[in-house]
């Protein structure tokens, strides 16, 4: 049994199939999602749908990201206009909504019931973006730090590696946790296609909804898989690029 951490998905379906296919998931896995299943490519109702499905066959996480909470704001009232979210992926969003009847109580449950982050019985955290308060996630003042926040993995990426973890100096927000994984950041932004490790912070947005690929990580053993990338999936379209 594996406990297997997915990255951003953004729409990307066939990229979620495939990536699924290469890890041989089974129902003894353990997935957790770490968020931001819609906007960008063209089929984010059917990621959403494939997931609920998913929930009802094994064990699964769901995180919630900043993407997830646009489109759930758009479930609830249809007539909400949001430009900032339509320039950033939701209007493939919104024509993937129309072009099917999807079963929208259960998508509303599905994004009404993502976590803002989980932290497991090893003490490591999972979480979309970060988090500010030195005093841990359930100590933060402003919840949308929970999909946005991007100075945790900035801080990780410029850490001195040789200050050992008991160190007055060592960064007081990554001592809380033996590992802390996270997405919405692309390792593309580092010329990185690949997940990123930062201190005892792993980064596995590999930029799916640009021009990079979906990655599923087993989490003890650090053994990854990668979908093909998403333009070449969707190469009639243009993703969030």
């Amino acid at each position: 049994m594996r406990t297997l951490v997915i990255g951003d998905i953004h729409g990307g379906f066939r990229a979620l199939l495939q990536v699924l296919e290469r890890a041989e998931v089974t129902p003894k896995d353990t997935l957790i999602f770490l968020g931001d299943y819609v906007d960008g490519w063209s089929e984010s109702a059917q990621v959403v749908d494939f997931l609920i499905e998913l929930n009802k066959k094994q064990k699964c996480i769901f995180i919630k990201g900043n993407h997830d909470v646009w489109c759930h704001e758009w479930l609830l009232d249809r007539e909400r206009e949001n430009y900032t979210w339509f320039r950033n992926g939701g209007d493939e969003t919104i024509k993937s909504y129309l072009s099917n009847d999807y079963d929208t109580t259960a998508h509303l449950n599905f994004f009404r019931e993502l976590k803002n982050y989980v932290v497991d019985s090893e003490n490591r955290l999972f979480i979309h973006a970060g988090f500010s308060s030195m005093k841990g996630p359930e100590n933060e003042v402003y919840l949308t730090n929970y999909r946005w926040d991007r100075t945790l993995w900035e801080m990780a990426m410029v850490a001195d590696k040789r200050i050992v973890k008991h160190s007055f100096l060592y960064p007081k927000r990554l001592k809380m946790y033996n590992e802390i994984y996270i997405g919405h950041t692309p390792t593309l932004h580092y010329k990185s296609e690949f997940p990123m490790q930062g201190v005892n912070v792993w980064n596995i947005d590999t930029g799916a909804a640009f021009t990079g690929k979906l990655t599923l990580l087993d989490i003890d053993t650090k053994e990854f898989w990668q979908s093909d990338s998403l333009p070449d999936l969707y190469p009639d379209e243009k993703g969030r690029n």
